[in-house]
């Protein structure tokens, strides 16, 4: 098993000036070609990119998504982004990521007061994790920026004809990441739909042995599309 340190993430280096959607797709497919992986695994952005790698040519066999972060009627939004470049630039990295949280889930963080997220989010993500969410707004934003610009165009992804695992926790209905999964499968035509009901965006994270096991399921059931 291989995992991809994103640009901007762990050991990779910088996202660079000519960032973009086309060179992530680029680095999976030199992972691919290096490593010989016919399976591949997204979750979220990395999801997204997935299939923009698999649309653009990589020879994956079999693709497993969990809330693939594609937009669909707007709902990666990203007017958020411009007020967050401007808290991260007057050094508030704090009030920048209340920006994002409640800028990507406007039906659910969104809706809350502003106030009331500075006493919950100490409590829901510990210092350590919060000060590394801080550091990779500013590749946040520009991934987010990536998704937004291609909003409604998923049903390019129809091409695709290898079998997909579109899986998605139980906010399915209530968030647009949720609601991505479903309309995939409206599109891709070897495609099946998971349902996580206990989980939430951070299945993968949460609960890495139940998803493990779907995945190892669907990997390896290659006698059937």
């Amino acid at each position: 098993m291989h995992t991809i340190e994103r640009r901007g993430r762990g050991a990779s280096g910088p996202q660079g000036g000519a960032y973009g959607a086309a060179a992530e797709c680029a680095d999976i497919e030199a992972v691919r070609a290096a490593t010989g992986a016919r399976f591949v695994f997204g979750h979220s952005f990395g999801g997204f990119l997935t299939l923009e790698a698999a649309l653009a040519g990589s020879a994956f066999e079999r693709i497993a998504l969990y809330e693939p972060g594609v937009s669909i009627d707007g709902s990666i939004p990203i007017g958020w982004a411009d007020p967050c470049r401007r808290q991260l630039a007057a050094g508030k990295p704090a009030e920048a990521f209340l920006t994002f949280v409640q800028g990507i889930n406007p039906e659910t963080s969104g809706k809350a007061p502003r106030w009331l997220l500075r006493l919950i989010l100490p409590l829901a993500i510990k210092k350590p994790e919060r000060l590394q969410k801080h550091i990779l707004l500013p590749a946040a934003i520009r991934e987010h920026a990536e998704i937004a610009a291609r909003d409604n165009t998923f049903a390019e992804y129809g091409r695709l004809t290898q079998p997909v695992l579109l899986m998605a926790g139980k906010e399915v209905e209530s968030t647009g990441a949720g609601r991505a999964a479903p309309r995939l499968h409206d599109v891709l035509p070897a495609s099946e739909l998971t349902l996580f009901p206990k989980l939430d965006h951070f299945g993968p994270e949460k609960d890495p042995a139940g998803i493990a096991t779907a995945l190892t399921t669907f990997f390896l059931n290659t006698g059937s599309s």
